[in-house]
């Protein structure tokens, strides 16, 4: 199967969050509360997707494909998605536009304030990620301002940590997803710097390198 093809269907898998929840609702079965279902789902829906496009480059290392990179917008966005809905929920269901109301939630209530924090930090994720907006910006530029991907985790993280009050399991589970991803990154560039230490002694003594060799 094609590039193309799997991003299909890559798309279209990401969609069913969002047509499960649209299907609960025209059945009337969004539970007693549909605002906080809608809410919660949304919600863990963007911290999934937000985990799985930090995996996409520690995969990619780990199984050697680099096509894998192709798919990190798309989860990007798609974590961006699932965000607005999830912040339009609590803007325009559970509080009416009532942005005095809002302000107040949001400085008095921490895990608001997380989630808030975690939001905004996607705003410009979601807006530079064109690639006419790469090469504006330029590549380490643009690389150094996506790494707000990993701080808008760890926000998401602790704003469903501060939420619950009994069940932590599940902001856990998410806690050390994050945790791995963030070590695997400290990890791959551990390794690459060891490996570029090597090679410049190597050339510095005359042992030729892999790429050398290649050549």
């Amino acid at each position: 199967m094609s590039v193309r093809r799997v991003k299909l269907c890559v798309f279209a898998a990401c969609l069913i969050p969002l047509g499960l929840l649209v299907w609960r609702a025209v059945m009337g079965d969004l539970t007693a509360n549909p605002i906080e279902y809608i809410t919660h789902r949304t919600g863990d829906w963007t911290l999934r997707f937000l985990l799985l496009t930090l995996a996409v480059t520690p995969l990619r290392k780990l199984m050697g494909w680099s096509q894998l990179a192709s798919f990190r917008r798309m989860l990007g966005l798609f974590a961006f998605f699932y965000a607005t809905l999830h912040f339009s929920t609590y803007l325009v269901l559970d509080f009416f536009f009532d942005f005095e109301l809002i302000l107040d939630d949001v400085i008095e209530r921490r895990y608001v304030t997380a989630g808030f924090f975690g939001f905004v930090s996607l705003v410009p994720l979601a807006a530079t990620s064109t690639k006419a907006m790469i090469r504006r910006l330029g590549g380490e530029r643009w690389r150094s301002l996506h790494r707000l991907a990993y701080v808008a985790a760890v926000a998401g993280v602790v704003h469903y940590f501060w939420l619950v009050k009994i069940d932590v399991l599940p902001p856990l589970t998410y806690a050390v997803i994050l945790a791995v991803l963030l070590g695997s990154r400290v990890w791959f560039r551990y390794t690459n710097h060891r490996v570029g230490r090597a090679s410049a002694t190597g050339r510095d003594r005359g042992v030729p390198t892999d790429a050398d060799l290649a050549g």
